[in-house]
């Protein structure tokens, strides 16, 4: 297994298992029913490292969605984005470690109580779960904040909740790539820091306000990258996911 962090490179907190380039990409499972899911799964096996089980499959298919994730032996992302009351993210952080969830999203902005117990639940049900607080949505600009009655830009929002969260004991936290070095120099190699909002360079952002290349957001100290359209609409999809493990090997002078 080769080095996870080149010489001189940017002080990137990064879960053991992620030891190669391929481990630091999340493919986003959005499709929408299992069967299609658990194809993609089969076709992309050798080509990604983790994958992420979103809103729109985990309703449609519960725990089978999880299961067929992990059908390979990847690690599942689950991508639920808690916020609720302590007692309810409780449970279903005791339900997400039952089914041998890796990464399990909170909302930030559910506070620090909240996120407290999220870890204690976690760390007690499983030693691999890890509990990531959700900053600001990367689909959400300055004017968004606004309407929403927050006068922060973006970034002073998102450190103002990873100093909280990170506090409060989260395991990581998922920003954009525009706050991942502003966050490493804030917060140091501690927290797992998953970006989403990747795109290939050339890539149509699509309804993401703040995106990155792939290149960009490793040099910037992300720990994993998530990707979904960019790979998922391509005309060969082993082949774009390939081309971004390559990008992130240049970026972190390692082995795809």
């Amino acid at each position: 297994m080769v080095s996870s962090r080149s010489e001189g490179a940017p002080p990137g907190a990064v879960d053991p298992s992620l030891g190669r380039a391929r481990d630091r990409l999340a493919f986003a499972l959005d499709l929408p029913s299992l069967d299609q899911a658990g194809a993609v799964v089969d076709e992309l096996a050798e080509d990604v490292g983790v994958f992420k089980v979103g809103l729109e499959l985990f309703v449609r298919a519960g725990p089978a969605a999880v299961e067929r994730a992990a059908r390979h032996g990847h690690p599942v992302f689950l991508d639920l984005k808690l916020h609720d009351i302590d007692a309810t993210v409780d449970g279903a952080v005791g339900s997400a470690a039952a089914m041998g969830a890796r990464y399990l999203t909170i909302h930030a902005s559910g506070g620090p109580t909240m996120i407290e117990r999220a870890v204690r639940r976690a760390e007690a049900e499983s030693s691999d779960l890890r509990i990531l607080a959700v900053t600001v949505l990367t689909s959400l600009s300055e004017t968004e904040l606004r309407a929403i009655g927050l006068d922060r830009s973006p970034a002073a929002q998102v450190e103002l909740l990873a100093r909280m969260a990170t506090s409060a004991g989260a395991h990581g936290l998922v920003c954009s790539a525009e706050e991942v070095a502003g966050l490493r120099r804030a917060l140091g190699s501690g927290p797992l820091l998953v970006t989403p909002g990747i795109r290939p360079a050339g890539s149509d952002v699509q309804d993401q306000k703040r995106v990155s290349t792939p290149e960009a957001a490793i040099a910037a100290g992300a720990s994993l990258l998530v990707v979904g359209r960019p790979i998922r609409d391509a005309a060969h999809r082993p082949t774009a996911a390939r081309a971004i493990t390559r990008a992130i090997a240049a970026a972190l002078g390692a082995t795809p």
